[in-house]
């Protein structure tokens, strides 16, 4: 009868108090006044989780990406379509803070679907995990050309990739300590720049710049809506490509000084929800914090885009085009700014170093989380004296590298196949957060505990997990839905659906390899890995 088995769980445990560095009691040992913990360092300060939830995965490619999905299904249908996966993601970070909090692990939800599943499904979903952060990569690689072929054509696009691969694979050996706060400080960046688009948008549309009052012209012509429901299902997926991430908390939460002190904290303010546990003050900075991310960031991106720039203006970045312009240079060049890509282009660079930084961060923690649960080669469980897996890392951005197709095929048919691949993986992955969170409840409530025990409590539990569970299925059938339509575009499909394919493949592989069976949810082990015991 199969039960957390010895696979999903670390082989050493030493118990450490509380002591100056503010950890909480678990296991681990002090190596120059840091916890090392499993082979990573629990370095990361409450301030730096907090920073890399609210902006660590604003990348260069939402700027391009805002007017792409403009394309695919006009002002208010993009605008609907982000409020739909808004709401998604508020539900999986409601499940996944019930679950991190009480079991901050580097390998985070791909653990627990082991633990609460089936070990073929943390195999499946890990893998599916690590190459939707991979994509992700190559997003970021690819914008990275699109960018600086604009101010120069003397290096071609594959050198530019080259170059900032080896930078930020330096960076990448720099240690935990570092990328946090290189991302408290890029991420504050990324929001000023994001608010400065805003202003120029607003100036824009209100003819402070150019001359020209718009007003909401654009959404009576061309129109509020474009392509039906193909352009539906192809704004979903860019919309869940760019929420992706902030699910990212919960394997930074591995690398916490104090996951139970501060990975709660950041899960409310990441998903606004009192559990009688906040005074009012700090209910409503949770409250601030989560309309800070979700309207201004992403919802204010797709708005002030569909207010300056007509869905079917030409220069946009779309699968037909071999480059493509930002909305916000498209409307500042319209009114009469000539070199207004170059100050596009810096917010576009300096998000793209956070992007990236974040991405190979998450891919080689996952990849490194596989490994140390004997899901990948055990060479990947090597670091350096950093307490960096270094092979999971130089690995990870290997794999960014793919982004190089866009030599052939042109920028933008490459952002369009990696943002089916990862659009999809992010469906998978919150799909199955909420079938792991509806078993581990279960779990819970069979061995005689209440959730009142929880330090983190999901919001609306089981109708949310219950949500999640059916909206991101549906959104994965119904995402490839273009490449059906006369004429089939079977390259396109294989993007679409190419990932169902290898999660089923790993999962059956994994299975009968291993011979494993589905959790015995009372026997299950709930109290390995506690952090609040």
């Amino acid at each position: 009868m199969a039960s957390y088995s010895k696979e999903a769980i670390s082989k050493s445990e030493m118990t450490v108090s509380n002591d100056d560095v503010a950890m909480d009691n678990s296991s681990g040992e002090l190596v120059d006044g840091v916890v090392v913990e499993n082979g990573l360092q629990r370095s990361l300060k409450q301030r730096h989780l907090q920073m890399i939830g609210l902006g660590g995965v604003v990348g260069a490619s939402i700027w391009y990406g805002t007017g792409t999905a403009l394309s695919y299904s006009g002002p208010i249908g993009a605008l609907i379509c982000f409020i739909v996966i808004g709401i998604d993601v508020f539900f999986v970070m409601q499940s996944l803070g019930e679950m991190s909090t009480l079991y901050p692990t580097s390998g985070a939800f791909t653990e627990m679907a082991g633990r609460f599943i089936d070990p073929a499904v943390s195999v499946a979903l890990g893998w599916n995990y690590w190459y939707m952060w991979v994509a992700n990569l190559m997003s970021e690689y690819n914008m990275i050309s699109v960018v600086l072929s604009q101010w120069t054509d003397k290096v071609p696009s594959y050198g530019w990739m080259l170059i900032f691969w080896a930078i930020y694979q330096g960076i990448s050996f720099l240690g935990v300590v570092v990328y946090g706060e290189l991302e408290f400080w890029l991420a504050t960046w990324k929001v000023i720049c994001v608010l400065v688009g805003y202003l120029l948008a607003i100036l824009v549309n209100t003819g402070a710049i150019g001359g020209d009052y718009i007003g909401f012209r654009f959404w009576k012509d061309p129109g509020p809506f474009a392509n039906g429901i193909n352009g539906f299902g192809q704004a979903f997926v860019l919309a869940a490509v760019y929420y992706s991430g902030t699910e990212m908390i919960a394997i930074t939460a591995g690398e916490s000084q104090n996951p139970k002190r501060d990975v709660p904290k950041v899960y409310m303010q990441l998903s606004n929800i009192n559990q009688g546990k906040l005074n009012a003050n700090e209910r409503e900075k949770a409250i601030q914090q989560t309309i800070f991310r979700i309207v201004l960031i992403f919802l204010g991106m797709i708005f002030f885009a569909g207010i300056i720039v007509p869905s079917n203006d030409p220069d946009f970045l779309t699968a037909g085009t071999k480059s493509g312009l930002s909305p916000w240079t498209i409307a500042l060049q319209n009114a009469g700014w000539k070199h207004a890509s170059d100050l596009i282009n810096v917010f576009l660079l300096t998000a793209s170093f956070s992007a990236i930084n974040s991405a190979i961060y998450i891919s080689s923690r996952v990849l490194y989380s596989l490994a140390d649960l004997g899901r990948a080669p055990a060479f990947l469980k090597r670091t350096t004296s950093k307490n960096v897996p270094i092979y999971a890392a130089i690995l990870s951005n290997l794999m960014g590298l793919i982004a190089l197709i866009n030599v052939a095929s042109g920028a933008g048919t490459a952002f369009t196949y990696i943002l089916d691949i990862a659009g999809a993986a992010a469906f998978i992955a919150w799909g199955c957060i909420g079938i792991t969170h509806l078993r581990f409840r279960r779990a819970w409530r069979l061995q005689g505990h209440t959730p009142e025990e929880l330090p983190f409590r999901a919001f609306l539990y089981p109708w949310g997990a219950y949500f999640i569970t059916v909206i991101n299925i549906f959104l994965l059938l119904i995402q490839g839905y273009a490449t059906f339509l006369t004429p089939w575009q079977p390259v396109a499909f294989v993007f679409s659906y190419i990932i169902v394919v290898l999660f089923v493949l790993l999962f059956v592989f994994w299975k009968f390899f291993k011979k494993t069976e589905f959790v015995n949810l009372a026997e299950v082990d709930l109290q390995h890995g506690r952090r609040d015991i």
